[in-house]
């Protein structure tokens, strides 16, 4: 079965995935991507390029340079598989600050607009924290209606939600931390396999930043949002958007909203879609997809090995 018989979707990691050294190798590659980053730096006054190539390590982690870089190596992958082999998605869609580079996959936002938009988003949720002790945990093995109960048990000690539904057996809580230490607590009485702490700026996804989602509205405001063809699955409720303002709105929610990432590949998947093609770094969304749908092919571009894999593979199919 050729790939053009498939229906494909474009997928996009979000925070968490960087490392040192990305993107190097499809910048040398493509001037024009270093174009881009010189566009970010006299905009933002951020030198992203030396950040991702010599770090420190410890300021590449920073929200603020995290949202994107990775968004910015996502869409090298994309840009450089496009130049060898034309292909178009039936659906794009991102894990949180993902969103945003699938909104540049189908022509929603260009990348400049784009990479400053996270930059200003990665800002925002930090500051919104206002010093107030947060935490996020990964909770692994109960579903995720379990998970949702530990939290509202969990929340007469203070705000706790379920943040992220990464796949039917890991859920990220966020919230003050008192209360997500006792919805850990809860998990962990309950049978919860594994419980790990993320290193975060912020209670991402929860209530704690809404302040964040006020600041952002602004920004977007002042950025064109362009008509498109092809619909993004939306984080906050995991359907397809076409509309600039509905997408807007999603992104505002989302802020605060839950990432409803296992209901938007089950839909995706409902609507037909058996191949997903995943630009960034480290494969993360890969291996969440498998989880939730082991019957779907998932092809993962983080590199120029990727690359010449990835384009050999869609050809022979």
């Amino acid at each position: 079965m050729s790939f053009k018989n498939h229906k494909i979707a474009f997928v996009f990691p979000g925070q968490g995935s960087q490392y040192l050294g990305m993107s190097m190798d499809f910048i040398e590659r493509d001037n024009d991507l270093y174009n881009t980053l010189e566009a970010f730096r006299k905009r933002t006054g951020t030198d992203l390029l030396s950040i991702m190539k010599d770090g420190p390590e410890d300021i590449l982690k920073e929200t603020r340079f995290t949202q994107p870089a990775i968004l910015f190596h996502s869409y090298a992958a994309m840009k450089s598989l496009l130049q060898k082999i034309n292909i178009s998605p039936d659906f794009v869609a991102g894990h949180s600050l993902g969103e945003f580079t699938a909104l540049v996959a189908n022509g929603v936002l260009d990348i400049e607009d784009a990479m400053y938009l996270v930059h200003r988003r990665g800002e925002f949720m930090i500051k919104a924290n206002d010093g107030r002790p947060f935490a996020m945990s990964a909770i692994m093995g109960p579903s995720s209606d379990e998970v949702r109960s530990f939290c509202q048990e969990a929340s007469e000690t203070g705000i706790v939600v379920a943040a992220n539904f990464n796949t039917p057996v890991q859920t990220v809580i966020s919230g003050e931390e008192q209360a997500v230490r006792k919805a850990e607590d809860i998990a962990r009485a309950n049978g919860a396999k594994r419980i790990f702490p993320l290193a975060v700026g912020g209670a991402f996804h929860s209530p704690l930043i809404e302040k964040a989602a006020e600041w952002l509205e602004k920004e977007m405001n002042s950025v064109s949002f362009n008509n498109t063809k092809t619909p993004v699955i939306s984080n906050v409720d995991a359907l397809p958007a076409k509309d600039p303002e509905v997408i807007k709105r999603n992104l505002k929610k989302q802020i605060t909203s839950s990432v409803l990432w296992v209901k938007s590949v089950q839909n995706m998947v409902e609507q037909g879609t058996t191949l997903f093609l995943e630009f960034g770094p480290q494969k993360v969304i890969a291996g969440m997809i498998k989880k939730i749908d082991k019957n779907v092919e998932v092809i993962s571009i983080d590199n120029i090995k990727d690359l010449e894999d990835a384009t050999a593979k869609l050809n022979e199919m």
